[in-house]
């Protein structure tokens, strides 16, 4: 019978079904600890398994970078959790420097199977520092792998197969989505690394959207149906490695391609994928466009924040765009895209 949880409780599932079944896996994180349990993902572990494997940290990323490190190399499985993805640019230089390239430097003696949950998201109005997707910082290193699922049951398939990986893994999750509902086995499995989903199937314009972009993809749909236009909807989950497969089927059958991305478009996860598809169009003649952050930095007004982020309505008018080569001028109309509460599947 199908089971409906939300994108966190897929989270703490995860986690709690490894943390069982490997002693090896343990938590660290800035306030994991807490009453808070980070949104609710690590609600009860702490007092489940102990402190010895779901404590807090101080305030020194960096140094507990290099803890969870040590802790890999030395046969443990952490998951080192970061409120906000800004953060971890002060553990860049272990995580670059060391996570990433002890297994090429030592000629496979030594294994980093380590996972770095990092939250990304507009919240209250947190501003230039505390609202940066910096995932594709991470896609640029070889040795790295990087995830961000969209859908409950991407997030806990994603995650045992990060923790079971023994390579880095960056975990990426916007704080939007935990609340989000899906099908979710009770069981155990796991989510190829380098395997996108199909969120929705059409045939005039590919529009893919990275972690939330996912839902807002999904709601731009909505309204290009409006007008005649069947959008397939594309969420890469994993970003490195990348399912091109997936994408440039797709967009051989469309013609068009719309990227949404939860960050800024300049050297971003964006133009990886539309370079990608250059490279593989065959000649084909195909009109891309990419969307994400303004290119400033993140306001703190919600009024400019709301011009800062795509939404439903700006997507699907970029997407109406590269259908008709921007030629012909169009906006949505009437009542906003219904919000979506649960993926529906099929998963």
């Amino acid at each position: 019978m199908d089971r409906i949880i939300n994108y966190g409780e897929a989270i703490r599932e995860a986690t709690d079904q490894e943390m069982e079944r490997d002693p090896g896996v343990i938590n660290l994180g800035i306030g994991i600890d807490d009453m808070r349990a980070f949104y609710g993902t690590l609600k009860g572990l702490a007092a489940k398994y102990g402190e010895a494997r779901v404590f807090g940290t101080p305030l020194a990323e960096d140094s507990m970078t290099g803890v969870a490190i040590g802790a890999a190399l030395g046969g443990l499985r952490p998951i080192h959790v970061h409120e906000r993805m800004d953060f971890v640019l002060l553990a860049m230089n272990q995580l670059v420097n060391i996570a990433a390239k002890s297994r090429y430097m030592y000629g496979g003696a030594v294994s980093v199977p380590m996972v770095v949950r990092a939250c990304i998201g507009r919240s209250w109005g947190q501003g230039a520092q505390h609202s940066q997707a910096l995932h594709s910082y991470f896609m640029h290193i070889p040795g790295l792998k990087v995830v961000a699922p969209t859908t409950p049951y991407d997030a806990k398939g994603c995650l045992i197969a990060a923790i079971r990986d023994d390579n880095p893994v960056i975990y990426m999750e916007h704080r939007l989505l935990h609340r989000y509902k899906g099908h979710v086995p009770p069981e155990s499995y796991t989510m190829p690394f380098g395997k996108a989903r199909v969120l929705a199937e059409g045939t005039d314009v590919t529009i893919i959207g990275i972690s939330f972009m996912g839902v807002e993809c999904l709601r731009a749909r909505t309204h290009l149906e409006a007008v005649g236009i069947k959008a397939e909807v594309i969420d890469p989950v994993s970003l490195s490695p990348l399912d091109m497969d997936t994408i440039l089927k797709s967009v051989h059958k469309t013609g068009h391609l719309l990227v949404v991305d939860s960050g800024w478009t300049c050297c971003g996860a964006g133009a990886e994928i539309v370079a990608r598809i250059a490279e593989g169009s065959d000649g084909k003649s195909i009109r891309v466009r990419r969307m994400g952050f303004a290119p400033v930095t993140c306001p703190t007004v919600k009024a400019l924040e709301d011009h800062f982020y795509p939404n439903a309505r700006t997507i699907a008018e970029a997407a109406h765009s590269v259908i008709h080569g921007g030629k012909k001028s169009w906006k949505p109309e009437g009542a906003e895209a219904p919000e979506i509460s649960e993926f529906k599947g099929p998963f």
